[in-house]
């Protein structure tokens, strides 16, 4: 894999996507995983990109670790990390094709509803909503987070309505992702994926992470970030419908 062309040419756009949603763009680095999965299993593609996820992570938890919500990562958290042991039983339990293409079918509803949020759409969560659907939207985000690494809608779903201030929001996020990336960890090691193959093709993305996510950080300054998002999106619905028909006409 390490001398395989296509797998970087797969791989190179994914992981700056990732240093981009890092770095500002919201959302992007969603579509980094089902890229990879065009080429290799999806599980395998989860397992590289965790160890890029997990250095990312640290650098935002860092900036941001004096704000954060309390009371949401106290509820979700623990939900979430009941969802990650769900997707791991799914993946240890079933075929790489039922696997691929519930990766196909979360891309494909993770870019719409990104859209539909992008063009005004409500978040349809009151702010009062009662704690049991926290928990729920909480074992969703770790679930899917686990077979997609896009956890992002429900956590958003039931954190959204609570107008948390801005650094407390970015900083409640980064927490979360971080928390729940480090438990799917056992998870991937469990499935036999941190392979020395694996490990060192996620060595070899982790520089070309860090610089994508600082010139992130720079570029979301001074470029229509919508139109480029909403590009991204739309890419993420094709790719997703590759890996579904994909996955559809290997059962």
């Amino acid at each position: 894999m390490l001398t395989d062309p296509t797998f970087y040419l797969l791989a190179i756009p994914a992981v700056i996507l990732l240093g981009l949603a890092k770095g500002g763009f919201a959302g992007v680095g969603a579509i980094a995983l089902p890229l990879l999965a065009l080429r290799i299993s999806p599980v395998q593609a989860a397992a590289i990109l965790l160890p890029v996820l997990v250095v990312q992570d640290a650098v935002g938890v860092w900036a941001f670790r004096k704000n954060w919500d309390r009371e949401i990562l106290a509820l979700m958290i623990p939900s979430a990390t009941v969802g990650i042991v769900a997707a791991y039983l799914l993946a240890a339990k079933v075929s790489s094709t039922v696997v691929l293409g519930v990766l196909g079918a979360i891309s494909i509803v993770f870019a719409a509803y990104r859209l539909w949020i992008s063009r005004g759409g409500r978040v349809p969560v009151s702010s009062t909503a009662p704690r049991a659907l926290g928990a729920v939207l909480g074992f969703a985000s770790g679930f899917t987070s686990q077979v997609a690494h896009a956890g992002q809608p429900p956590f958003q779903m039931w954190v959204l309505p609570k107008n948390l201030p801005a650094q407390v929001m970015v900083g409640t996020t980064a927490i979360f992702f971080a928390t729940i990336n480090l438990f799917k960890v056992p998870a991937y090691l469990a499935l036999g994926q941190f392979t020395h193959e694996n490990l060192l093709a996620a060595a070899v993305l982790i520089p070309l992470a860090i610089a994508s996510t600082l010139f992130g950080v720079w570029l979301v300054r001074r470029v229509n970030a919508e139109r480029f998002i909403t590009i991204v999106y739309v890419l993420m619905m094709v790719v997703g419908a590759q890996l579904l028909l994909k996955a559809l006409r290997s059962a």
